[in-house]
Parts: structure tokens; sequence; C-alpha cells
């Protein structure tokens, strides 16, 4: 895909997002053994892991962006953090939903956005095992990418009670503990809980309308980041604790349910 081929400020930056992202899915996707993935090694707690295949896709991304722009500085879930020059900083997560990867469950992704300060201007998202792939550029909207691309607005909601809610858990006992007394205040009073286990492609389906809500606690930069600027752009709101997303909560529901499905998510205590 060419330089050009999206239209915008942010154009250029998609571009490349999206051919790196193809590229590193193609490697995940290559590399992947038969049956279940053996764990390399673990980082937040003994059920966190990372295989040597996520390594080897944040190199590739790390050395691709280098290649085409030098200057610019690189945040990844599984490397050091280098520090650009340009202003513009790429947040990688090589292989978004690791454990799903282990265990043969087809939902995995390569997420890579690029931001500018704390502006988020460009993220491309792709589904590794299925090949459905999201962009989006900071004000040029939201994008389907696998085929012809396709712009797409979130759907109006159902009613609070009516929502399919998207969700996921922390690796830490204690994190984890809290999040299930929540979501067990939740569950009643919605529609259902859906955990599909990579929180990039829970924002992407948030962002079509796949699911009608999300709320997470403990997202990372690079877990957030590409998912997060497809679902505003698609027309959500996200929010945080104190405003804007960030580590401690992250939620997100179409405007026209997004105060109301706020305060609930409060009341259950996220």
């Amino acid at each position: 895909m060419s330089a050009d081929a999206f239209a915008g400020q942010h154009g250029e930056l998609l571009s490349l997002a999206v051919d790196v992202g193809r590229e590193a899915a193609e490697l995940v996707r290559r590399r992947r053994p038969e049956g279940r993935v053996p764990v390399a090694d673990v980082k937040s707690s003994a059920t966190d892991p990372v295989t040597e295949i996520d390594r080897a896709s944040e190199e590739l991304i790390r050395r691709l962006v280098a290649e085409a722009r030098p200057d610019d500085g690189f945040l990844g879930e599984e490397g050091d953090t280098l520090v650009g020059t340009s202003g513009v900083e790429w947040v990688v997560d090589p292989i978004d939903g690791t454990v799903n990867f282990m265990y043969g469950v087809p939902a995995y992704a390569v997420s890579i956005a690029a931001r500018t300060g704390d502006q988020v201007v460009a993220g491309f998202v792709v589904n590794v095992a299925d090949g459905r792939a999201w962009g989006a550029t900071l004000g040029g909207g939201a994008y389907r990418l696998d085929g012809e691309p396709r712009r797409f607005v979130t759907p109006t909601p159902p009613p609070l009670t009516h929502l399919l809610v998207a969700t996921g858990f922390g690796y830490d006992p204690e994190v984890r503990a809290a999040q299930g007394a929540s979501v067990t205040q939740l569950l009643p009073q919605v529609r259902d809980i859906r955990r599909i286990g990579a929180a990039a492609l829970d924002l992407c389906a948030l962002a079509e309308g796949t699911v009608d809500a999300y709320v997470e606690r403990g997202l990372q930069p690079w877990d957030l980041a590409a998912g997060g600027l497809i679902a505003t752009e698609a027309g959500c709101v996200l929010s945080g604790l104190e405003g804007a997303p960030d580590r401690r909560l992250v939620m997100g529901a179409h405007p026209e349910i997004a105060p109301e499905y706020f305060e609930l998510v409060r009341a259950c205590g996220f």
C-alpha cells in the first residue's frame, strides 16, 4: 500500500502502520506451530506469558518502522523504549491476546499506533487469525481495511438493560478478584458480557457495533492506542476515572448511552 493510500494529515503514518502491521501478522501466522505455543517468559505475573514469536513480531515492526522513519520514537510491549527526535512515537503490541495465540483461540492481533505527544493520530489493528483489519486517523474516520476500505460509524445502541458489554481481566490475582466482583454486579443489569481476550479487538468490536459497550481496568498504552483511536473515530466515547481513559479504567460506548452506562460502571466499582 503506497504512502498516499490514505488521505489527510496523518494518512502517511496510517499507510506505514498498515504495511508494517500486515508484515508482522504474516510473520506471526507463519511462525505459529501446530498445537500449543510454548512460553518463553512471563511479565506481570506467572500467568502473563511472552512467546518468542511476540518478540520476533516486535523486532520486525521496530526494524521496518526505523527503516522508514529513523527519527521516530518507539514504545513496544516487549522491548526497550526508544526516544526519537521527530515528535512521532510508535506504540506497538506485537501480539495482543498472547494467551489466545498460545492456545489457538482465533482472536489475537497486531496493534500499531502513531502518536504525537499524548495524542494518537493513526492506528491499525489486524486480527492475525482471520485477517480482519481496522484503521483510523485522527479526524479522518475509522475504516475496515480487509478487502475494499470501508468507512463505518458505530450503530445506535439498545437500552442499557440490553447492552452487550466487552471486558477483560488483568493477570494480578488481587486485581482480577476485584474485576470479577465488579463484573458480578454489572452482569444482571445488562444483556450479557463478552470476554474475548484481546483489548484491541474489543475496541474494534465496539467501533463496529459487534458489542455495545466496553469496560476494562489495567490497560497499557499499547493495548489502548490503536483500538482506542478506531473506536473514537467511529463515533464512540471513551472515558476513565477522571476524564481521559488510562491504566486505571477504560470504558466506552455510543454517545447516546455513554453517560448512563458510565454511571453504571462506576456504581459497580470498576
